[in-house]
């Protein structure tokens, strides 16, 4: 497990279905609002084309000082030069995945159910992604809701840092944070934005004002 002294408060889901713009100029613009760490999420195209984004997507953001997240691919994490790896449910287990990246990458895992919060405390991952907290349309097939009362009991079995998922709004955000989340991972909500990088701005000025202070 790699220490985390501070998680960053927003994380975004870069899905490229989703996207207005392209996912290079969007990531640059949303690092330059403060955005801090981005995942691609990119379900649909072949491993050479997400190798290939992933490379150019470091290459915007690391003079940026933002952290690229590779999503399910742990091969591509590390060939391309990613911060980190994040696995689901279906996924290759964490500690595999760990044992594919070099140390200081950062490993991390979804959870939709509190046997599965508890695997994941026990194991190495560096934070534990929560949800879908609200209903949520990203997702074919999406889990149960989860919902704020998961969040809360969560948060009091585990000290990793959480990230909760699904549904969450600039609205919504300021209720996640104060149930338990060190984070909050957006996608619709912001890459359908009119502006994404303002409102990317909005969600950690809340945060600045409304998080708790973490441990």
């Amino acid at each position: 497990m790699v220490a985390i002294p501070s998680f960053p408060s927003l994380y975004v889901i870069l899905d490229p279905s989703l996207a207005k713009d392209s996912p290079v100029a969007l990531a640059g613009k949303l690092a330059d609002a403060g955005v801090r760490l981005i995942q691609l999420r990119d379900k649909l195209s072949p491993a050479r084309k997400i190798f290939a984004e992933a490379k150019r997507l470091i290459e915007q953001l690391s003079p940026l000082g933002a952290r690229l997240i590779i999503n399910d691919r742990p091969d591509i994490a590390l060939l391309a030069g990613a911060a980190g790896v994040h696995v689901g449910q279906h996924d290759i287990p964490v500690e595999e995945a760990r044992r594919m990246c070099s140390p200081s990458l950062w490993v991390g895992v979804s959870t939709h159910n509190l046997d599965q919060l508890r695997e994941a405390a026990r194991t190495s991952a560096d934070y534990i992604a929560v949800g879908p907290v609200f209903p949520t349309s990203t997702k074919e097939n999406p889990d149960p809701t989860v919902g704020i009362g998961f969040l809360r009991e969560a948060r009091r079995l585990t000290r990793k840092p959480l990230v909760a998922i699904g549904g969450i709004t600039l609205e919504s955000a300021a209720e996640v944070w104060r149930a338990g989340a060190d984070s909050v991972a957006v996608i619709r909500d912001l890459l359908e934005a009119h502006d994404p990088a303002a409102r990317a701005r909005e969600y950690l000025a809340t945060a600045e004002r409304l998080r708790p202070p973490r441990n």
